[in-house]
């Protein structure tokens, strides 16, 4: 979790276009951990995996981005985290691709409203275009991990402490 949200806090400042920053292809990593992580040992593991990825990557992306964006990824990842948590598990008993799925799909919304305001308005980029084009990716990202999350579906119990 802490190599997703530092590389992502670093890789949101390096626009691909006018739309699009690299942060959106690593970013969305962080809900298939989450998700995972719920799966496997549920909504309480999943919410100190959140909280604890958000103290320790707030602390070193201070160190690697500008403060402003250090905090705007901080407060949209720990919002957007306990969402997709909420989300995933309210439909964890259905099939096996609509928890992960729209749980990303919600969160990431909210996640990146959040982030590109606190982060970038006021400033010179053109926040909106590039929160429309890093949602966008961030939805197909959504899709696309939903091949690996189903590849880990029968070795979670691997995950699973023993006591």
């Amino acid at each position: 979790m802490l190599l997703v949200i530092v590389s992502s806090n670093y890789l949101v400042q390096f626009p691909i276009n006018d739309w699009l920053t690299w942060g959106a292809f690593t970013f969305p990593v962080a809900f298939l951990v989450t998700d995972l992580t719920n799966r496997a040992v549920g909504t309480a593991a999943a919410r100190r995996v959140a909280w604890v990825g958000f103290a320790i990557a707030v602390v070193v992306s201070l160190a690697l981005a500008p403060w402003r964006i250090a905090v705007a990824s901080g407060v949209a990842f720990i919002v957007g985290q306990l969402l997709d948590i909420v989300a995933f598990n309210r439909l964890r008993a259905g099939s096996w691709w609509k928890a992960p799925l729209i749980g990303s799909v919600v969160a990431s919304v909210v996640d990146t409203g959040i982030f590109f305001f606190l982060a970038f308005a006021g400033s010179d980029m053109d926040w909106l275009m590039l929160a429309a084009g890093d949602l966008s990716i961030k939805w197909l990202m959504a899709a696309v991990l939903l091949a690996p999350y189903r590849v880990m579906l029968p070795r979670l119990q691997l995950w699973v402490p023993v006591r």
